[in-house]
């Protein structure tokens, strides 16, 4: 079982920056894929960033550009940035950890085990 953080988030003001973090509790981070996911009112749950241990990474077309997905092993934390964050960023982010690689782009909820509650972020126009 690997207990999984998020922190950060709140009330963003559309243009402006936040950064969400994510820390789990396992002492094999290290060799897991980080995720995010967010999911607004009435919508599906759908993929934000991905980031290898190899430091690969990947993002959804809606925050390339804008978001970036970071890590530090040292402290079994993963990071989103959001930067210019838009009204339609505003969701439920969830942090989800991928222990054993599945496939190239793990970018479906089914490719993770493990699952943070969720933080909410709100950005206001």
């Amino acid at each position: 079982q690997v207990d999984v953080v998020e922190s950060g988030g709140g009330l963003v003001q559309a243009g402006d920056s936040s950064r969400l973090s994510c820390s789990a509790s396992s002492p094999l981070f290290i060799e897991y894929t980080l995720g995010w996911f967010r999911q607004a009112p009435g919508k599906e749950r759908e993929f934000v960033a991905f980031i290898r241990y190899s430091g690969t990474k990947g993002f959804a077309d809606s925050v390339k550009g804008r978001f970036d997905i970071s890590r530090d092993d040292s402290k079994k934390t993963a990071y989103l940035q959001m930067n210019d964050v838009k009204a339609e960023d505003t969701a439920v982010y969830f942090c989800a950890i991928e222990t054993a690689m599945v496939g190239s782009r793990p970018t479906v909820a089914s490719d993770y085990d493990y699952w943070g509650q969720g933080i909410q972020v709100t950005v206001s126009s």
